[in-house]
């Protein structure tokens, strides 16, 4: 990881140097166009008013001019895409150097009420799994990250998205061009924009109306700037022209609401298109080798064509978007602008939406990927999971926890598998790192299952529907109590569990809202049925008596324990599985620590 560091670090010094090259370059181009502004202004004066220099000398400065306007422009697009590029790998290094806890993309918007590892896992909200992981551009790409963590694909879908990400990896070049898509801020981009304006049914313009408009709006236009040139005497614009924009005012007024609905509509995605359009034509451009990039760039290029529908939706939409401006709106309402751009946003809607879903579904794929691709490559010591088709094993060698820092990780063996142990049975004081073993053992399956490499030094796993019941709390407003949450979320684990794929349980704590004899037995009927099922897991407790259900035959469970380093010291830590029953306490070593006087 320090050689992905400081090759950042180097990167980041590059952009600097350019975007203080480009600022002097900008800084000179402006310098000309004045010179040359100024020129033709002084030109024009000696050659009209003094007749000091012939007429062609003022134009000579026109090239001048155009030439330092594009210049600035061009160097200013550079500079905006270096500015870019800068962010994106400052909020780089910061997530190497441990710093990137609530500078990034959260995703609480993502979070659903009951899902069965979401708030167990850390998969949303500050210092989360989906923070680390989304580096995504817009808000499609964030929005099929997070379905990537939330859900369980098949095992082949996996296997696809595992060579996708391999693949991604190895192209910075690619990478960094997704970063640079755009010239609004990632934050600025939604996904619900295209999602909105698509579950509205489009809106039917009668075919006389658009040809009625469209006839209307070019004669209009056309009298009143050749009116405005003197081609036409006044008289003939005021005897022409006011019945011409009565009868567009008739039409416009017949479509009003329509026309309102569509406008609204369509402002938001007029600031998107362009975004969309770029990522879309720089997807349909590539050629790639792993089959599930080749299918999403078939997407886009075959049947209708994305990139050249996508821009014929985008000139009535910009034209929407100029028209809220202050200079061109009642210009637009002389032409029925708005009329106009309406009615062929509408009918390009009910033409090409349903292409537009499976266009926009492709590039939501696609940015997933290249955020796993991201990660993959800033962990270039992580390895892929090896999947397993048949039968039910988790297996892992050095795991650790993936949202802690690599320097202070600790890393632990484990072995879990329908021939051998069914489910570990953690016990230990508090502190001593039962809750982060099993959120390390879940978070690594749903990256596993995301097709991103995990952190471990090896992990092989079946196809697992991952459940956890860790973060578990009392709810006033649905009259909840934490027993009650705790015990639906049991119920929901074990069913389940009687569904494949096999479960994979990850429990803090079971039943500990009640007394330790009801806790025993109901305890030890959750791991019967869990175990009949096949389902593999581990659960922490600090009840010794839950220890004996690892025992009982037939259940296939171990115990294990995490406690101090050597014994001597109840707080000294080492977060190492070790065999066994625990025989360790530190409560009151706690609590005196806390001030309590014990």
């Amino acid at each position: 990881m320090s050689a992905v560091l400081a090759e950042y670090r180097s990167k980041l010094r590059q952009f600097e140097v350019g975007m203080e090259r480009l600022h002097t370059k900008q800084v000179v181009s402006a310098l000309v166009l004045v010179a040359s502004l100024v020129l033709m202004v002084v030109s024009g004066y000696m050659a009209l008013a003094r007749h000091a220099v012939p007429l062609w000398y003022p134009p000579l400065a026109i090239p001048v001019a155009w030439f330092a306007t594009r210049n600035y422009a061009r160097q200013g697009d550079e500079r905006l895409r270096l500015s870019q590029l800068r962010e994106f790998y400052s909020r780089g290094a910061a997530r190497l150097e441990n710093r990137w806890a609530g500078q990034g993309e959260t995703g609480e918007e993502f979070c659903g009420k009951g899902h069965v590892y979401e708030s167990d896992l850390n998969l949303f909200g500050t210092g989360s799994l989906f923070e680390l992981l989304c580096t995504t551009r817009t808000g499609i790409g964030r929005s099929r990250l997070a379905d990537y963590l939330k859900c369980t694909p098949t095992l082949s879908e996996t296997e696809n998205r595992q060579q996708a990400v391999q693949e991604l990896r190895h192209r910075p070049e690619l990478r960094e061009q997704v970063v640079t898509l755009g010239k609004t801020p990632s934050r600025q981009s939604s996904g619900a924009v295209f999602a909105k304006w698509l579950e509205d049914p489009p809106s039917r313009f009668p075919t006389w109306v658009r040809i009625a408009t469209a006839i209307g709006g070019v004669c209009a236009g056309g009298l009143f700037l050749a009116g405005f040139a003197g081609a036409v005497p006044p008289r003939v614009v005021w005897h022409y022209g006011v019945p011409l924009v009565v009868a567009n005012s008739v039409i416009a007024l017949g479509a009003r609401k329509r026309v309102k609905r569509s406008i609204e509509r369509g402002l938001a995605v007029s600031v998107e298109i362009e975004l969309m359009r770029e990522g879309l034509e720089l997807l349909a451009r590539e050629t790639f080798h792993s089959p599930k990039l080749r299918a999403l760039t078939g997407r886009v290029t075959l049947g209708i064509p994305a990139v050249k529908q996508l821009r014929r939706l985008e000139l009535p939409l910009r034209i929407l978007s100029e028209r809220s401006k202050d200079w061109f709106y009642y210009p637009s309402l002389l032409v029925l602008a708005g009329t106009q751009c309406a009615a062929a946003i509408e009918s390009w809607r009910a033409r090409h939406g349903e292409s537009l879903r499976l266009w926009l579904d492709a590039w939501a794929e696609f940015e997933a990927l290249t955020a796993l691709a991201w990660y993959a490559s800033e962990h270039p010591d992580d390895p892929f999971p090896k999947l397993e088709p048949n039968g039910r094993v988790y297996e892992a060698r050095g795991l650790a926890h993936p949202l802690l820092p690599e320097s202070t990780t600790i890393r632990n063996d484990l072995q879990l598998s329908q021939d051998g142990t069914y489910f570990y049975v953690i016990s230990g004081s508090n502190m001593s790192g039962k809750s982060t073993l099993l959120r390390a053992i879940g978070l690594n399956a749903v990256l596993a299952f995301a097709g991103a490499p995990v952190r471990a030094q090896s992990l092989r796993l079946a196809r697992f529907t991952t459940t956890a019941s860790i973060s578990i709390f009392d709810s006033v407003q649905d009259g909840k109590s934490k027993f009650l949450a705790e015990v639906e979320r049991l119920r929901e684990i074990l069913r389940l569990s009687s569904e494949q794929p096999p479960v994979l349980f990850l429990i803090d704590e079971i039943f500990s809202g009640t007394n330790s004899r009801d806790r025993r037995i109901a305890a030890e009927s959750v791991f019967r049925a869990l175990s009949e099922a096949g389902a593999l897991g581990a659960v922490s407790t600090h009840d010794l008596a839950l220890t004996e259900i690892a025992e009982i035959d037939g259940l296939h469970g171990a115990n294990i324990h995490m406690g101090s380093r050597d014994g001597t010291d109840p707080l000294d830590f080492d977060y190492l599985i070790k065999t066994g029953v625990t025989q360790e306490a530190n409560a009151l070593a706690i609590a005196r620590m806390a001030g309590v006087p014990i």
